[in-house]
C-alpha cells in the first residue's frame, strides 16, 4: 500500500500495489502493520456496504462525536463516487477545511479518515458500493452530521445531488456558518 498526505492532518489517500501475473492480480487492502508504519494505526472491527442503485445520491456529511469517534477506511468496490472528508476537530489547524477524492472500483483508491473528521460521498454513476471499514464499531444513538452544501464548508461538489436522505439535507447551519 502506499499512503500520500491530503491537505487534511491524519486524512490519508491509501492506494493499492497490486501483484499482477497471468491470472489477474492480488492486492492488499488493509494491514495493521503497514497502517502502523505510515503512523496512522488501525484495526477495523467492522466492515459495512453502501449500496446505491443511482448516481447523485449523496450520503452525509456523517460523524460520531467523541467519545463514540470512529475512523474509516472508505473505497468503492463498484462504480465511482466523490468522497468528502470534512475536518470538524476544533483544535485542528485545518478545522472546517475539507479534501476529496475520486474514489473507484477501477482505481481501487481508499480514503483513511480519522476520527473527528466528518464523512460524505457523491455516486458519480449508477449501481455504486462503497465499503467502510471502520473502528470501534458503531454506537447506534450517537449518530452527528453536518449539511452537505453548509456555506461554513464550502465544499465544491461536481454536482448537486439528485437523492438525498431528509435528514442529511435538513442539518442546520453549523454555528461558523454566520461568519461568511
Amino acid at each position: 500500500m502506499r499512503f500520500s498526505s491530503t491537505p487534511i492532518a491524519g486524512v490519508m489517500v491509501v492506494d493499492v500495489e497490486p501483484h499482477e501475473d497471468e491470472r489477474g492480480a492480488f492486492a492488499r487492502l488493509q494491514c495493521p502493520d503497514e497502517f502502523a508504519e505510515a503512523g496512522h494505526p488501525f484495526a477495523p472491527v467492522q466492515t459495512s456496504l453502501s449500496r446505491n442503485p443511482r448516481a447523485g445520491a449523496l450520503r452525509g456529511l456523517h460523524y460520531q462525536p467523541a467519545p463514540h469517534g470512529e475512523t474509516k477506511l472508505v473505497r468503492a468496490v463498484r462504480g465511482r463516487i466523490f468522497d468528502v472528508a470534512l475536518d470538524l476537530r476544533a483544535d485542528s489547524p485545518t478545522y472546517l477545511r475539507w479534501t476529496a477524492e475520486e474514489l473507484s472500483a477501477d482505481n481501487a483508491r481508499a480514503l483513511f479518515i480519522p476520527e473527528g473528521v466528518a464523512h460524505g460521498f457523491l455516486t458519480l454513476e449508477p449501481d455504486t458500493d462503497v465499503l467502510y471499514q471502520i473502528s470501534p464499531a458503531f454506537q447506534p444513538g450517537h449518530e452527528a452530521g453536518v449539511r452537505w452544501n453548509d456555506p461554513a464548508f464550502a465544499i465544491a461538489w461536481p454536482a448537486a445531488p439528485t437523492l438525498i436522505a431528509s435528514r442529511d439535507a435538513g442539518y442546520p447551519d453549523h454555528p461558523r456558518s454566520s461568519d461568511h
